[in-house]
Order: structure tokens, then C-alpha cells, then sequence
């Protein structure tokens, strides 16, 4: 009976992280404001929990959610490094102090039409 109680508090815990494990949608084109190794936007694209990186500088890579922190942590492969990324996905911030921030398109102002 006691082996069950542990099996069932076992199964629990990992029924729970793999729900919190899900990061936030980080699609998108992002500019690199600090740290920045070229002048050319970079991109994220997300396919479930895996991330194909473009950087600033043309440098493909792939990554996934960090093993240790996956709910606001990747792992970027090609730079053997981690990266925080900001709840909203508004920030990614490298281990090496590369920040990107999402690129968001200002909004027109709404035409007025006259009458």
C-alpha cells in the first residue's frame, strides 16, 4: 500500500511539470538591442516546445525548453547556452548578455474620414 501512495505521488509530479513545461508562444521577429553581433533582425520560429533560431549576425540554431527551468528558460544548441525569456515573450535574454526584444510594428493611426 505504501509503494502505491509514493508510485501515485511520482505520477502526479510529472503530470504537473510537463503542464508547467509548455513556455510561452515565442514566434516572432525580434531586434537585438544589447549585446548585438550584426544589424539584422532576428527570428523565432516555435513548433510546440522546439525553437528555430535566426540571430541578428544570419546564425541558424535550434532549441528547446532549458532541462532544469522549462517554464522561462531555453536551451540554445549552436551557442551552448541558456536564454530567460520574459512570461509574455516580449525578452529574450541570452546567458551572454544578448537581449533581443520582440519587434512589434507600431499602429497606424485610424483614418478619419471626412463626411
Amino acid at each position: 500500500m505504501k509503494h502505491l501512495s509514493i508510485v501515485m505521488c511520482v505520477a502526479a509530479t510529472f503530470a504537473t511539470t510537463g503542464a508547467l513545461a509548455q513556455p510561452a508562444n515565442l514566434t516572432g521577429v525580434y531586434k537585438c538591442v544589447q549585446m548585438c553581433r550584426g544589424d539584422l533582425p532576428a527570428y523565432v520560429t516555435q513548433n510546440g516546445t522546439e525553437l528555430n533560431l535566426l540571430t541578428e549576425a544570419g546564425v541558424p540554431s535550434r532549441a528547446w525548453p532549458d532541462w532544469y527551468s522549462p517554464a522561462n528558460r531555453i536551451w540554445i544548441d549552436a551557442f551552448n547556452q541558456s536564454a530567460v525569456y520574459s512570461p509574455d515573450g516580449m525578452l529574450i535574454q541570452f546567458d551572454n548578455g544578448t537581449i533581443w526584444q520582440r519587434d512589434v510594428p507600431p499602429l497606424s493611426p485610424p483614418v478619419r474620414r471626412r463626411r
